[in-house]
Order: C-alpha cells, then sequence, then structure tokens
C-alpha cells in the first residue's frame, strides 16, 4: 500500500499517472479511495477519449482529474467550498489541465439549469444528506445517451425508479455503483 502525504490522492493511471494532487481540509471532503476508483475505471474501460464527464461534488477532483488523465474530452467540476475550488484550480494549473471547467456553486442548482450532454457523471456527495437521489432526479436531460453515472455513498443505494443499477461494490464503509437509465422508463427524460 502506498503511503501518501495528508490531504493528497494520487492519479492512478493516464498522463498524469502517480502524480499527487491535494486538497484542504474540508467537511464532508474524502476522496474515492485507489482501489474503488481502480474498479470504477475498469467498469468505465480504461479509455474515456471523447468522453464529457461531470464531477458533480468535485471535491478533491480525484475523479474528474482521473478521467482528464484516461483522455475525457472535457471534465467539468462543481464544487460549492471557495477554499477548495480553489484548490481544484492549482490543481488543474499543475497539472497543466487544459481540458477541465471549474464551476464554483452548489452541484444541484448547477444540474438543475445546465444545458448539456454528458457521457459520464460522478455523483459522490457529502455522506447523510440524501443528495445522490436528489441529483440523480435532476441527471436524466443531462446525460448522453449510453451514459453512465457513478454513485458512492455511504450505504447500499437502490436504483430509483428509471435507473438500473449495472455494476455495484463495497469497499469498507464505501457503497458504490454504476448506473444507467433504464430503456423501458422514459419518464424521467
Amino acid at each position: 500500500m502506498v503511503q501518501h502525504r495528508a490531504n493528497t490522492v494520487r492519479i492512478i493511471a493516464g498522463e498524469w499517472r502517480s502524480r499527487l494532487i491535494s486538497f484542504p481540509h474540508a467537511a464532508g471532503l474524502r476522496p474515492t479511495p485507489d482501489r474503488v476508483r481502480e474498479t470504477l475505471f475498469n467498469w468505465l474501460g480504461q479509455d474515456l477519449a471523447g468522453k464529457r464527464c461531470l464531477d458533480l461534488f468535485a471535491g478533491s477532483g480525484a475523479l474528474g482529474f482521473e478521467a482528464l488523465s484516461r483522455g475525457a474530452r472535457e471534465a467539468v467540476l462543481i464544487e460549492a467550498s471557495k477554499p477548495v475550488a480553489r484548490a481544484l484550480a492549482a490543481n488543474a494549473a499543475r497539472l497543466g489541465a487544459r481540458r477541465v471547467r471549474l464551476v464554483t456553486g452548489d452541484a444541484l442548482e448547477f444540474a438543475a439549469r445546465a444545458r448539456e450532454a454528458f457521457d459520464v457523471a460522478f455523483v459522490d456527495p457529502p455522506y447523510g444528506r440524501g443528495l445522490a437521489l436528489r441529483a440523480l432526479a435532476l441527471l436524466p436531460r443531462l446525460l448522453a445517451p449510453g451514459a453512465r453515472v457513478y454513485v458512492e455513498d455511504d450505504r447500499p443505494l437502490e436504483a430509483p425508479p428509471g435507473w438500473r443499477k449495472t455494476q455495484s461494490g463495497r469497499a469498507g464503509g464505501v457503497h458504490y455503483c454504476l448506473l444507467e437509465r433504464d430503456p423501458s422508463d422514459r419518464a424521467g427524460d
């Protein structure tokens, strides 16, 4: 097991493999563990070339920067905390990430008003607030055909109506899954 400095996370693969990104201490901010990210990107496919990614609750930026490192065309990172957003901007500059767009603001407000289509969405909100289900309710109109949504929470997620769980796992207290829109249910579109 590789030990990292406090408040850093390592990019696993791609252009920025083994580079560390740092983040400030903030309530509810807990980066997706390396092992979980490795599983997630195995599910998504190692190469995300041409994909547009949305990281709704960016936090450390581990998911968005990992996607960019693996060739994503663009990653939009949404972060409500100004100090955390400043750290994301500093990490983007340090990595030379030109295909990243940082939005400082509320993730649910962004999802409610955005007029874009994404191939992959990451939903890893602070635990215990019901934010994952609220985000899933807003996401259908932001997803390109065939899009997949990663959800991480402190308890298992039952796929809500209109969604189908394609993969799931658990690592310690972290429950995670990959969802797709259920093609038989178009009520949420």
